[in-house]
């Protein structure tokens, strides 16, 4: 019989997608004020490796990522998802969203981001949310699995993930130090 163990406080961060970089911006503020001080940002990235949102969020969308200074419980990235999704339904327009809002997390060398689509390497967290394990670190780097989206395979993003993944490890030495 194993033993239940306490989750270890995680890094949460935010990709979003979007060709408007004021709702970037406006995305950025109320973001800090639930979840604390904005840690990093991304530059701002073209988001060229699927059609699947140009119907709803248009053409020439792009990508940034940030993520927060205060660490969470990874238990809590379903209500964040469902936060987000209010943030993006608040920003919508003719019913149709503007910015898509991905949360997730790093801990313990993987990369783990909520979703609302079901698939066989999704777990199911609460109230309609999943997670999936997107990137594991090996070898020191982040690295794809057969399921990872095209995107976060790159050269870009595997080293934006390095780095809040440094960022991470040194905060987890400061605050157990």
């Amino acid at each position: 019989m194993g033993t239940p163990i306490k989750s270890q406080k995680v890094k949460l961060f935010f990709g979003f997608i979007s060709n408007d970089k004021n709702l970037f911006l406006k995305t950025e503020q109320i973001l800090a004020r639930k979840f604390g001080l904005i840690d990093y940002s991304s530059e701002i990235l073209p988001f060229n490796y699927t059609d699947y949102y140009n119907q709803e969020l248009g053409e020439n969308l792009q990508r940034k990522f940030i993520s927060t200074a205060r660490l969470i419980r990874p238990e809590s990235l379903a209500d964040i998802k469902i936060f987000t999704n209010k943030i993006e339904t608040k920003f919508s327009a003719q019913n149709k969203r503007r910015i898509n809002i991905d949360p997730g997390y790093l801990s313990n060398g993987k990369l783990v981001l909520a979703t609302t689509k079901d698939y066989s390497h999704r777990v199911y967290l609460k109230r309609g949310i999943l997670a999936k394990v997107e990137l594991f670190y090996q070898n020191g780097s982040f690295q794809p699995w057969q399921w990872t989206y095209p995107d976060y395979k790159t050269k870009d993003y595997i080293e934006i993930f390095n780095n809040l993944y440094k960022v991470y490890l040194g905060e987890l030495r400061y605050k157990h130090g």
